[in-house]
């Protein structure tokens, strides 16, 4: 007899409960992650990390952290401006598929990432260690956006630079019900063709519906102390592009 599961809106109730049901539904999806990033990007997700490594400007001597990697698209990017980056994420079947990745490129003279297992709410990495942290879809998921972001702070050299990737959530209530209908409608039919569960994609619209925005992200960073807070809105304000810096001492 399988495990009865709680309803998706009780599971994310609290911030151990969504640190809990993350876990599991990102260990459930490892294998399939690289297929639904391109199908609910409507193929546009690759552009949109090209873009962010080339704004954040990451120097051949920079040590960049790439959060959140999942199967390390933004790490390898990294990876073509400086020999120094890890990638890290709490999933370990992630991890298993970023290195899988790395092994099919070869080494040489080819730049490779470290992928590392590690949670963003609790580093393994002393202070002040890298100029440049990114994330893709990291920050919707974290249990607490405040500690994660002072966490980012701290690793981050005086002067780092921070940059993520994420859904946005549309401060038009229309544009957000729609958004939010399409996200549901879609998830859920691709939950039940690869999942035997709707609520394996439904995560998402759901975990947008809790998000701050793209506003509200901004002045959780502002409140964590980074400056130059700032975010570029994509795919007609449904993504954004988020970016901060530590400050000089």
């Amino acid at each position: 007899m399988g495990t009865v599961r709680p309803p998706l809106d009780l599971a994310l109730a609290t911030a151990d409960d969504r640190r809990s049901y993350v876990r599991r539904l990102f260990a459930t999806v490892a294998a399939r992650y690289d297929v639904i990033t391109v199908l609910l990007s409507g193929g546009r997700d690759a552009a949109w990390k090209r873009r962010l490594v080339g704004d954040a400007a990451i120097g051949p001597d920079d040590r960049v952290l790439d959060l959140a990697t999942g199967t390390g698209d933004l790490a390898f990017l990294s990876s073509a401006h400086t020999r120094h980056v890890i990638g890290l994420d709490v999933t370990l079947g992630m991890i298993v598929r970023a290195e899988a990745k790395a092994r099919a490129r070869g080494g040489g003279t080819v730049s490779l990432p470290c992928f590392l297992v590690g949670d963003m709410m609790t580093l393994p990495f002393g202070a002040d260690t890298f100029q440049v942290v990114t994330t893709g879809y990291g920050l919707r998921n974290v249990p607490q956006l405040g500690p994660a972001l002072g966490e980012i702070l701290r690793v981050l050299r005086p002067g780092g630079r921070f940059w993520s990737l994420d859904f946005e959530r549309p401060e038009s209530a229309w544009l957000r019900r729609t958004y939010l209908a399409y996200l549901r409608a879609v998830g859920g039919a691709l939950g039940w063709a690869l999942h035997g569960d709707a609520d394996t994609y439904r995560y998402i619209p759901a975990s947008i519906q809790r998000y701050p925005g793209a506003r509200g992200v901004a002045r959780h960073m502002a409140e964590a102390g980074f400056v130059d807070v700032g975010w570029t809105h994509l795919c007609g304000g449904l993504m954004a592009v988020h970016h901060a810096r530590r400050p000089v001492r």
